[in-house]
């Protein structure tokens, strides 16, 4: 090992001939800067790591076009009553709250149901986990709390439709 202030691949030459000075039998080969030599062997787990950040991010992506599927169904469904609410003096805030508030509540049973789950299979990926303990509160914290933020642009969509429901038109309807 040479430790240098200079660039590593500039010290090659001359290293070479001086191990070659000490011990003409001794052969140099396979000559890595520490950087390469780290680099190699975090491979892996980087790898890991990408590809769990990776499923993560669609995993938060399906959840939040399945909140906003079912918060778009539901209000098509409801568009009379949503329609009758308006006619009879709600507010557009109103719906909009109602929205969101259906929408929230579908969050808070799958974190509910899904935080004692991804607590136990952070347990089985223990090995996976680097400096960090498998029920880390602040890992589990920020992920419910991106999850909720998620989840509120995507109720955002459903419920600015649901507050612009024309009660006349909305009345007429089958």
């Amino acid at each position: 090992m040479v430790r240098s202030d200079v660039p590593p691949t500039s010290l090659i030459a001359g290293i070479r001939s001086e191990v070659q000075r000490l011990d003409s039998q001794l052969p140099l080969t396979h000559v890595q800067t520490f950087e390469e030599v780290v680099g190699a062997s975090a491979a892996s787990q980087r790898l890991n790591a990408i590809l769990l950040g990776g499923f993560a991010g669609i995993a938060l992506l399906l959840a939040a076009v399945g909140i906003g599927g079912v918060l778009a169904i539901s209000v098509s469904r409801r568009t009379q009553e949503i329609g009758i609410r308006l006619a009879l003096g709600a507010h557009p805030g109103d719906v909009i709250r109602m929205v969101v508030r259906q929408g929230m509540v579908l969050v808070a049973s799958g974190i509910a149901i899904g935080l004692p789950c991804a607590i136990a299979a952070a347990r089985l990926v223990r090995s996976l986990l680097f400096e960090t303990a498998p029920d880390d509160p602040l890992s589990f914290a920020s992920a419910v709390l991106i999850l909720c933020a998620v989840a509120l642009v995507a109720c955002a969509a459903p419920a600015f439709r649901a507050s612009r429901v024309s009660p006349v038109n909305a009345l007429r309807m089958d």
